[in-house]
């Protein structure tokens, strides 16, 4: 028999502390945990168009809203840099930022959803469409080309 801390007694078969099931040091514990844990996949050389592991393409989207006109400024590895005619409140940026790049990728509107960053400048869309992720590279690269 132990007494515990609120000072009733246990018997040593229910303590936890003395339990067999507890006999695992925390060094082993944190190695069966952390071989669990999936790495993030990588970005097809860090660019700002890539696929996910669900091989859907993805783009990273830069957005400035209230441009004078819609253009794709440009590329980096943190995103692609579009310019948007609409004004950052109620959703009309994100609505004309769907509907500008749903044209320069020759889909429909709803084939161009948002992933991420609904309310932020920093924006992922997933392209639901039937596209390659090299024709969406170069349909963004001949718009930037174009402007």
């Amino acid at each position: 028999m132990i007494i515990n801390s609120c000072g009733r007694l246990r018997n040593v078969i229910f303590c936890p502390r003395y339990s067999n099931l507890n006999a695992m040091s925390k060094k082993s514990k944190l190695k069966t945990n952390a071989s669990k844990v999936t790495p993030p996949a990588p970005k097809e050389e860090d660019s700002a168009v890539f696929l996910d592991r669900s091989n859907n393409i993805l783009i990273q989207v830069l957005a400035k809203p209230g441009a004078k006109q819609n253009g794709i400024t440009g590329i980096t590895t943190e995103g692609v840099g579009v310019q948007i005619n609409a004004p950052p409140s109620e959703g009309e940026a994100n609505a004309e930022l769907v509907k500008y790049m749903a044209s320069v990728l020759g889909l429909r509107k709803s084939d161009v959803v948002f992933d991420k960053g609904f309310k932020s400048r920093s924006k992922t869309l997933k392209i639901v469409g039937n596209i390659t992720l090299d024709e969406v590279k170069k349909k963004i690269s001949e718009e930037i080309e174009s402007s």
